[in-house]
């Protein structure tokens, strides 16, 4: 895991490897100045020399600026190495998840990548940056402060190694509590995103049904929960501080203690023992050692919180699509004929009862083809396996004679025009948006595009036309005009398979009517699967498939349907009242 998280360092490497040699200089010349007070203590004010004053006192000013030149390129460094990493995971996350099947999205909620997008990827880079830079400095610091300490008196700097033992025992006691407790709070985490998400994307309905206090109620209980699971565990955390003080505080007791004795039997004279410039520089160093364990105690706590966020980076980064491109793939489409052989699928690989169940289909290049069927009967998973956004479990899909998993995804993808049941619409200007179909569709194209779609006319009674900036979501347009624009948007593709899963449901009869005499007429190659509710949308397809369980319940015209299916003819009945329909 670590190796792969480290790969995102990349183009920052120079400042990775900067920031500790900054570092160790840094913690070199703070470590001289306890020493140089000492001599300056000893030989300088006991003797009351000002010649090794003046040296002395020099030798500590070089000493502060250096620590503070190389202090400062130590964190500029480490900022842009930190920085770096942290814009080099998001990209790499991202990118990533463009690669997902559908069924790889089913298994992260987009709660949970949005969590590990921002906060997780926000808690490595804090602890990245500690990492490279106070977890260098920390034992740096003390390895040199205990050297030092030794170069003093050896006996004395004894203690420090006696109590170090205990103190780290203690950390890592806590580590093996805390962490499982913040693998929890990130999964809450992503539930309240979860809340938010839902919550903002249906605020319309919430107001409607005025649920505004269940939604709040709703927030409420999860944002307890992780204000819980934290407490809990800054609790435990809490011990952290308290162990440390009373190992750190309990050295400098001794060393003052023993340190005491030994300056009155040697008569404060550096060739009989310790002096009081020594005992001053063993203080001095037990602060420095105080200091680097506090900035150790930072660094771990960051590394529990940020080790249960690595984990979760980390299953985003190596998550493999279920979908990928085999060796030599096609990269052309020859037409638009489909045909499904046999085709059994489930969303779960372990799943109870298949979504679809011996599926056999064939569709000639150029037909227009309705489906219908009633709620869960499986329309929209049928037509999701054309372009591959899902496998097969069992059987096969092909398109142009070719099986689809032969294909290279792009070019199969770029062959099938798919309008969604959930329309989608970006910010950004109606031109902007129905260029993602042909990112250089002239302006002609377009109008073309959008008058077949019947989207012209009320485009073009908007003060900006073509130009009118789209609002996140749409939502400054109707739903009709949202799905007109979305299937303009998908015939600027030029497809050699339509697909229109319920992409009419919003608009009159009327504008459903010529929406599909324009489909028929103009694009008369271009395979066409409509999935309707409505009869009149699919009753002069070529031909209209009758699903109900995930099964082909029948397959025909509109006039042979009505003699021998009961389910097409009870659904035209209850929608025309018995009258003759009229479209």
């Amino acid at each position: 895991m670590v190796k792969r998280l480290l790969s995102c360092v990349r183009e920052y490497k120079k400042d990775t490897i900067l920031t500790p040699i900054y570092v160790i200089l840094e913690s070199f010349f703070e470590i001289l100045i306890p020493t140089l007070m000492s001599y300056l203590i000893d030989y300088g004010i006991s003797k009351k020399d000002m010649s090794s004053i003046i040296r002395f006192g020099l030798a500590l000013v070089a000493a502060a600026i250096s620590s503070l030149v190389v202090g400062v390129l130590a964190g500029t460094s480490a900022a842009k190495a930190s920085s770096g990493f942290a814009k080099n995971l998001r990209h790499d996350m991202f990118h990533n998840v463009q690669n997902f099947s559908f069924s790889n999205i089913d298994r992260f909620s987009t709660g949970s990548i949005i969590t590990r997008l921002t906060t997780d990827v926000t808690n490595l880079q804090m602890a990245f940056q500690m990492l490279n830079r106070l977890g260098i400095r920390a034992p740096i610091m003390i390895i040199f402060a205990l050297i030092f300490a030794f170069r003093i008196s050896a006996r004395m700097s004894l203690i420090f190694l006696v109590i170090m033992p205990i103190l780290f025992g203690g950390l890592i006691f806590i580590a093996v509590n805390v962490h499982p407790i913040f693998v929890r709070v990130f999964k809450t985490y992503d539930r309240l995103n979860n809340v938010v998400q839902e919550n903002l994307l249906g605020i319309r309905v919430v107001k409607s049904y005025n649920r505004e206090e269940f939604e709040e109620e709703k927030f409420k209980n999860i944002s307890q929960r992780i204000f819980d699971l934290f407490v809990k565990a800054e609790k435990r955390l809490a011990f952290n501080m308290p162990l440390m003080q009373i190992c750190i505080y309990t050295v400098m007791i001794l060393i003052s203690w023993f340190g005491a004795k030994e300056i009155v039997a040697s008569g404060n004279n550096p060739l009989n023992g310790l002096t009081t410039g020594d005992l001053t520089g063993l203080i001095t160093y037990s602060m420095q050692i105080l200091m680097s364990l506090m900035m150790l105690s930072m660094i771990f706590v960051m590394i529990m919180i940020s080790r249960s966020s690595a984990e979760r980076i980390y299953a985003v980064l190596t998550e493999k699509s279920d979908i990928v491109n085999k060796p030599n793939a096609i990269k052309e489409v020859k037409d638009g004929s489909i045909e499904f052989k046999d085709v059994t699928f489930t969303y779960a690989r372990k799943a109870d009862k298949p979504v679809l169940s011996h599926i056999n289909l064939s569709i000639k290049s150029g037909e227009m083809v309705g489906i219908l069927g009633g709620t869960g009967s499986s329309k929209s998973s049928l037509v999701q396996l054309i372009p591959r956004l899902y496998d097969v479990v069992e059987g096969s899909v092909c398109v142009g004679g070719v099986d689809v998993r032969d294909y290279d995804i792009e070019a199969l993808r770029n062959a099938v025009a798919m309008v969604l049941q959930k329309n989608v619409l970006f910010s950004g200007t109606i031109k902007e948006n129905l260029r993602w179909g042909n990112p250089n569709a002239t302006d002609e194209e377009i109008v073309n595009a959008c008058k077949l779609a019947q989207a012209d006319g009320f485009i073009r009674e908007f003060p900006n036309g073509y130009d009118t900036y789209i609002e996140q979501g749409g939502t400054n347009v109707s739903g009709g005009q949202k799905q007109r624009l979305c299937i303009a948007r998908a015939l600027l593709k030029n497809p050699k398979v339509l697909i229109l899963d319920d992409s009419t449901s919003a608009v009159d009869t009327k504008t459903d009517s010529l929406i599909r005499a324009g489909l028929k007429n103009y694009i008369p190659q271009t395979t066409k699967i409509i999935i309707a509710q409505r009869v009149a949308s699919v009753m002069d397809a070529d031909k209209i498939i009758v699903m109900n369980d995930g099964k082909i319940y029948a397959v025909g015209t509109h006039d042979e349907l009505m003699k021998t299916c009961d389910i097409y003819r009870e659904v035209y009945e209850s929608q025309n009242k018995g009258g003759k329909l009229h479209v």
